[in-house]
């Protein structure tokens, strides 16, 4: 089966039986509406209170509509798949979702190295924070970080679908891209493997980037006289820490693996884990460890 024949693929199916088609499809749906309810909740919050109108927040809420986006291009097609008792998703629509999807996943990973530069300039040159981190400084790294997401989604896409492919059954719920290259006829595609290794690289140079920061962040707590001083510096700290090593750690259980010839409880799982855990956790993880968040909440609430 060559591309030129291919005009749909066929996802993972979950089940024959209708009834426990509808019960993923439950089970998504309420995932869905979570991530979507408090990374919206993170967004609102943001924008309606003058407080939190900072570089900080500002890359928040980038974050929380980066991770609305990278949810959205898997999720509800695999629910309607699962409504319908359907697996199809056409070769543009699988090509729409690696594209997106990688690229949404870039711009979080981007994003949250800029997050650590910003903490970093924060805590250890705080005179020289508002002439670095102005509002023409911060839309300038965003637009940055778009272009950069835009141009590296572009590139796995190309990569991943300049390969002819013998099958057109991915073994999972999105076309994600490790099982569509097992499809692949002529085994490892020299193009997308160069991409990935330039990933590789990117990625270890965001982590060096963010852990360099971070030292020299911590040193700079240690050596604040107040208890109360440094409580508050590694209040906007640990959040972010706790987000980045999440989506590390999810990523690299779902990327290094070897995937399965046939559908697998495994794959699936670790496939969710790195997909829809980090939008679900990061806007909870944010608002349950700054103080400024959760006080605005409360008005929020209490209005």
């Amino acid at each position: 089966m060559r591309n030129q024949t291919i005009s749909y693929f066929l996802l993972l199916e979950f089940s024959k039986n209708q009834h426990m088609q509808i019960l993923y499809f439950l089970l998504f749906f309420v995932l869905y509406l979570a991530i979507v309810a408090t990374n919206l909740l993170i967004i609102t919050t943001v924008t309606l209170d003058h407080q939190l109108h900072r570089p900080m927040y500002f890359f928040l809420l980038n974050l929380a509509l980066q991770d609305i986006g990278s949810v959205s291009v898997i999720v509800p097609k695999s629910m309607i798949n699962s409504l319908m008792d359907t697996r199809l998703i056409s070769y543009f629509g699988c090509v729409a979702q690696v594209f997106l999807f990688m690229s949404f996943g870039a711009s979080d990973f981007f994003l949250l190295t800029v997050m650590a530069y910003d903490r970093y300039v924060a805590i250890c040159h705080p005179l020289h924070y508002e002439t670095l981190m102005n509002l023409k400084a911060c839309t300038g790294i965003i637009i940055l970080v778009w272009i950069i997401s835009l141009l590296y989604g572009m590139l796995h896409t190309t990569g991943t679908f300049s390969i002819f492919f013998c099958s057109n059954v991915v073994n999972q719920f999105f076309c994600e891209i490790p099982q569509l290259l097992k499809l692949s006829c002529s085994g490892f595609n020299l193009l997308e493997v160069g991409i990935i290794v330039v990933s590789v690289i990117a990625g270890l140079g965001c982590f060096t980037f963010i852990i360099i920061s971070y030292a020299v962040i911590f040193r700079a707590v240690l050596r604040i006289p107040s208890e109360e001083g440094k409580q508050k510096a590694l209040s906007t700290c640990l959040p972010h820490l706790v987000v980045v090593s999440m989506l590390l750690l999810t990523g690299i259980f779902a990327y290094l693996r070897s995937p399965a010839e046939s559908p697998s409880y495994m794959d699936f799982g670790l496939t969710v884990l790195y997909s829809l855990l980090p939008p679900l956790f990061n806007p909870i993880i944010y608002s349950m460890r700054n103080k400024n968040i959760k006080y605005v909440l409360s008005k929020l609430w209490r209005f």
